[in-house]
């Protein structure tokens, strides 16, 4: 599911900056990324059996390679995500998710989008 009204497709900003201030509210990267595109993930836990949830953060490049860490990143809207073990993560607007949940997630990327916004390129 789209998180609504956070504004995140507002920020562009370079890649270092950027993957150090995901890092700090962990949201990590890892190998989610490719010359164009990145992709930062929050992995929350379920007590719902081979369930797990994560709110994801894309990028793409506006310029720049995000291989050689020289990319400006045009951020996307944030998604809520439920992984279905062994099938992968699902996002579709069919999902249910608590209500808990998605305040939660809300309130995490809320806090990573203030942060950013004190670093992102005028």
């Amino acid at each position: 599911m789209k998180l609504e009204n956070i504004n995140m497709e507002e920020i562009v900003m370079d890649i270092k900056p950027l993957d150090h201030i995901m890092g700090q509210h962990a949201f990590i990267r890892a190998g989610q990324w490719d010359y164009e595109r990145v992709t930062y993930d929050y992995k929350i836990g379920s007590q719902e059996k081979n369930i797990t949830y994560y709110v994801r953060i894309q990028g793409r490049a506006v310029e720049g390679d995000v291989d050689r860490k020289t990319a400006v990143i045009k951020l996307m809207p944030p998604l809520l995500g439920k992984h279905y073990y062994p099938h992968g993560v699902e996002y579709g607007e069919d999902e249910n998710f608590p209500e808990n949940l998605v305040e939660r997630a809300k309130n995490l990327v809320a806090k990573v989008h203030e942060d950013l916004m004190q670093f992102k390129n005028k």
